[in-house]
């Protein structure tokens, strides 16, 4: 039996167009017997709505199929959080919504909050910079859900939370204390115990070389570059993090 952990933008679909051979690969390794996971990256959507939405591209999900830096920050942030802490959250209501479900107490203020879960936020303000800049500099442990610079679209790229890292390491000088998401293990982990293998057994399959492929090679996992997001086959060449497998798109993963 093989665990595949598939990435979902750019791996599984672009956007709203799901990416050809997609259902039918997927189905073949639930048919073999083989165990399937969905981790995204992407914490501007539900765990619900990924479900809901794999499901009407005709690739039957359940929200345990899913996982998201969301649900694994919250996860986190249950383990280290004394009872009296607060988060300063920068993102957007999937997050916070996620947060609220595992008990995290949130506050607006940044001068009375230990941890700041730093995400993807498309309402993002010079204000909300400040408040973020002035949690940091008092000692809060600044968590990112991703960093992902950009998320692809069927029609480009736009700015991810990793162009709001960077943001906040240019005021402060200084690099930002954890990133829970891929390619942190605390993904790999979650990911790896959710399927119920070793990881020597898994394939993380996405279209990142700096985060699913990073990952999958820190962990032992067989790692697998899908060249219909945004790394290319140039890029994996001349990258640090080379993929063991390299594939035009998932439609291929059924001849691994």
């Amino acid at each position: 039996m093989k665990g595949f952990i598939f990435d979902l933008d750019g791996t599984v679909y672009l956007g709203d167009k799901l990416i050809d051979g997609a259902v039918e690969a997927i189905q073949a390794l639930r048919d073999r017997g083989d165990k399937v996971v969905f981790l995204s990256n992407k914490p501007i959507a539900t765990r619900q709505s990924y479900a809901h939405k794999l499901t009407k591209m005709g690739i039957p999900t359940s929200l345990d199929d899913v996982l998201n830096s969301s649900l694994i920050v919250a996860r986190y942030l249950q383990k280290v959080c004394k009872p009296t802490d607060k988060v300063l959250v920068i993102g957007e209501e999937p997050i916070r919504d996620e947060l609220r479900e595992h008990g995290i107490t949130m506050s607006e203020n940044p001068l009375d909050v230990q941890y700041v879960v730093l995400s993807w936020d498309r309402n993002f303000t010079y204000d909300r910079l400040n408040d973020l800049y002035q949690a940091a500099i008092r000692g809060a442990v600044v968590i990112a859900s991703n960093p992902d610079r950009t998320c692809p679209l069927e029609d480009g790229q736009i700015p991810d939370t990793g162009a709001l890292i960077g943001a906040l390491e240019g005021a402060t000088g200084q690099p930002i204390d954890l990133v829970v998401g891929k390619p942190s293990p605390i993904a790999a982990e979650a990911a790896v115990e959710h399927l119920g293998l070793d990881y020597s057994a898994c394939y993380m399959v996405g279209d990142r070389l700096e985060t699913d492929i990073k990952m999958g090679n820190d962990t032992g996992m067989n790692s697998v570059l899908v060249l219909t997001g945004i790394s290319t086959a140039e890029m994996a060449e001349k990258s640090e993090y080379r993929p063991r497998y390299v594939l035009n798109s998932i439609k291929e993963i059924v001849n691994l």
